[in-house]
C-alpha cells in the first residue's frame, strides 16, 4: 500500500505496507452493481481500500488475477465484481472502460425509453 503525499507541487509516494499474493485469499468489491471504487482484500487480516475510482478497482483486481494466473495458479476468490468487465475477452473490455460503461448504460436507457414508449393493449 502507497501513501500519496504533496507538498507545494512535488508529489511523493511512501510504501506504508507490502502484502505477498501467495497470502491474498480473497478480493471483495462490496458492490458489483454501483459505481463504487472501495473493496477489501481478505489476507490474515481484511484490509478496506478506496481505489482512485471505480474503473481502477477493476483495472487493479484484473492485474492481480493475471498475476495469479501466471505465477501461482491458486483458486483467488473475487466476488462481489461483474464479471464483464473482470474478463479481457469480454465485448466491454478495452483501454477506456469507463467510455465502454457509458455506452452500456446509454443502451439500457434507451431500452427502457423504448419500452415505456410502447402502448400497453
Amino acid at each position: 500500500m502507497v501513501k500519496h503525499l504533496r507538498a507545494d507541487r512535488e508529489e511523493k509516494y511512501e510504501v506504508v505496507e507490502k502484502w505477498f499474493l501467495k497470502d491474498l485469499e480473497m478480493i471483495d468489491g462490496k458492490e458489483a452493481d454501483t459505481d463504487n471504487p472501495y473493496f477489501d482484500m481478505h489476507f490474515h487480516k481484511v484490509y478496506n481500500l478506496e481505489a482512485y475510482s471505480c474503473a481502477s478497482k477493476y483495472a487493479f483486481a484484473r492485474t492481480l488475477t493475471k498475476l495469479n494466473e501466471m505465477y501461482l495458479k491458486k483458486d483467488l476468490k473475487i466476488v462481489n465484481f461483474d464479471d464483464t468487465y473482470l474478463n479481457d475477452d469480454s465485448i466491454w473490455s478495452s483501454n477506456n472502460r469507463d467510455c465502454l460503461v457509458l455506452m452500456r448504460i446509454c443502451f439500457y436507457a434507451s431500452n427502457l425509453l423504448c419500452l415505456s414508449l410502447c402502448p400497453l393493449s
